[in-house]
């Protein structure tokens, strides 16, 4: 397994509704072969429960565990950080990785990273990110959107972060829910230039 920092991913997956963009991204990135630093809010826990019919650990080293076993993932490739745990290698701008998504991102998070107030491991991963130039995508599910969160994205896209909302084409002809969530994640794994085969590219 490749741990350098380039084949490395922050994943934080917060409580807006849409848990499973962030469930299938999981999925993608594990299966292309990255090394996932998995954040995961209390609130994303309980739209887990009400979205899916998952029944995911609360405690890290189970949640590592479960993954694993439930992805096919070896245990290295998996890091399950708790919100507290500012050891991690996500909380540092000396061994982050140079990609980080949010996905779903809440507005609550939206709100903290846009305004510099962290509170917790996903808030300042996200602030590293920012401050050493790396990759970060943001993946909102808020509507209708207010002057606010309109405000937030204008700052942080001016910082150079990708706002890529979840809003799934239909000229692909979906079939499926599942089709329009792999939709949004090909074009999440676009910005991140992870091949996938989820989504064929216009015009070919």
């Amino acid at each position: 397994m490749n741990h350098s920092p380039d084949n490395s991913i922050t994943l934080a997956i917060t409580g807006a509704s849409g848990f499973q963009y962030g469930w299938r991204l999981l999925q993608t990135l594990l299966s292309a072969g990255k090394r996932v630093y998995l954040l995961i809010s209390d609130a994303a826990f309980e739209v887990a429960e009400v979205e899916t019919d998952l029944a995911l650990p609360r405690n890290s080293s189970e949640l590592t565990k479960w993954l694993c076993n439930h992805l096919q993932a070896a245990e290295d490739q998996l890091i399950v950080n708790g919100l507290g745990d500012w050891n991690s290698a996500v909380a540092s701008g000396s061994g982050s990785p140079h990609s980080m998504v949010i996905c779903p991102c809440s507005s609550g998070t939206l709100s903290a990273v846009a305004t510099g107030a962290g509170r917790n491991l996903i808030h300042r991963a996200a602030d590293v990110a920012i401050k050493e130039n790396h990759q970060l995508i943001l993946v909102p599910r808020e509507m209708p959107l207010s002057a606010i969160h309109l405000e937030h994205m204008l700052a942080l896209a001016r910082l150079g972060v990708t706002i890529a909302p979840a809003n799934p084409g239909f000229y692909h002809n979906p079939e499926s829910i599942e089709d329009l969530i792999d939709f949004v994640v090909a074009r999440i794994l676009g910005q991140l230039k992870v091949p996938q085969d989820l989504l064929q590219p216009w015009g070919q």
